[in-house]
């Protein structure tokens, strides 16, 4: 597992989330062109991580649980477009806090992705 890919993708994460509780605070909802760019930057990232996590886990003989691995790398792919979808729809303050909730998802599944890749959980 690339450490420097999920380093981009938690900076990423971490960036769009305090974009998204700046929104929240002052009530700026939907939220504009730029902050989607930054998600669109991120599931860029995501996807790049999809596909070294992929060929990674091919040629690995460490002892990863595959499918879980693989599971957590697709569902963080679709957290952020669901969110970001839901955010579209629920066009308030609540809508931006379901991205803020994404965010925090996606950083949950890099920090559990590290841990299946260590072998430390199960």
């Amino acid at each position: 597992m690339n450490v420097w890919l999920m380093a981009l993708v938690l900076l990423l994460t971490t960036v769009a989330a305090v974009a998204t509780v700046v929104m929240i605070v002052r009530d700026q909802s939907p939220p504009g062109d730029p902050y989607f760019l930054l998600l669109g930057l991120l599931l860029v990232a995501l996807l790049v991580q999809l596909v070294v996590g992929l060929v990674s886990l091919a040629g690995t003989d460490a002892d990863v649980e595959g499918v879980t691995f693989v599971a957590y790398l697709v569902t963080a792919v679709l957290v952020v477009p669901v969110g970001a979808a839901l955010a579209l729809v629920e066009r308030n303050r609540w809508g931006t806090g379901v991205l803020l909730v994404a965010l925090a998802t996606v950083a949950a599944m890099q920090l559990r992705l590290d841990s299946l890749w260590s072998g430390a959980g199960a």
